[in-house]
């Protein structure tokens, strides 16, 4: 049974930091590309970072230098580092895992963490 867990999400004033963690299971962790979305109320979810299999990474334009992502597979662990952290970055935060093989897509989810940005 594939879990992903989230952690490290909270309250947090403009400016600050966060680190969210997602711990993998049951999946061969180092085949799955692995990403960061998040969906804000009333909007729709969109992806904000993601790293390959090969830890190529990639990033939505709006966390351009403010997001790392990460990912360490001797512990099947990936992690979104959130610098200058903005009132617009608030939501919940879903780790997803995913892989395409022989024409077929295998995608999991976490349950999710709420980030929240606020003086």
């Amino acid at each position: 049974q594939v879990q992903l867990v989230e952690s490290g999400g909270g309250l947090v004033q403009p400016g600050g930091s966060l680190r969210l963690s997602c711990a993998a299971s049951g999946l061969r962790f180092v085949t799955y590309g692995m990403n960061w979305y998040r969906q804000a109320p009333g909007k729709q979810r969109e992806l904000v970072a993601a790293i390959t299999s090969g830890r190529t990474t990639n990033y939505a334009d709006s966390v351009k230098g403010r997001f790392t992502i990460s990912r360490d597979n001797a512990n099947n662990t990936v992690y979104l580092q959130m610098d200058t952290l903005k009132p617009e970055d608030t939501a919940v935060y879903y780790c997803n895992a995913a892989r395409r093989e022989l024409g077929r897509i295998y995608e999991y989810w976490g349950q999710g963490t709420q980030v929240t940005v606020s003086s």
